[in-house]
C-alpha cells in the first residue's frame, strides 16, 4: 500500500496525538487511583499507546 505524503502526515499526527493520550491517561491513572481502575486504566493506556506506535510505524513506511 503506498500513501500520498498528505496521508502520511494526518497518520503521523494521529500517532502523536493518541501516545500523547496515552501518556496524559497513564499519568493520572499513577498518580489519583488506586486498586483495580488503576490497574484498568494502565492497562488501556498501553493498549492505546500500542495502537498509536503502529499508526506512527504505518505513518512511515
Amino acid at each position: 500500500m503506498v500513501l500520498d505524503a498528505m496521508t502520511k502526515m494526518w497518520l503521523s499526527i494521529a500517532a502523536i496525538l493518541v501516545m500523547g493520550l496515552s501518556v496524559f491517561l497513564i499519568t493520572f491513572a499513577r498518580t489519583k487511583t488506586k486498586g483495580l481502575l488503576k490497574g484498568i486504566l494502565s492497562l488501556a493506556a498501553f493498549v492505546i499507546m500500542l495502537a498509536g506506535f503502529l499508526t506512527g510505524l504505518i505513518s512511515i513506511t
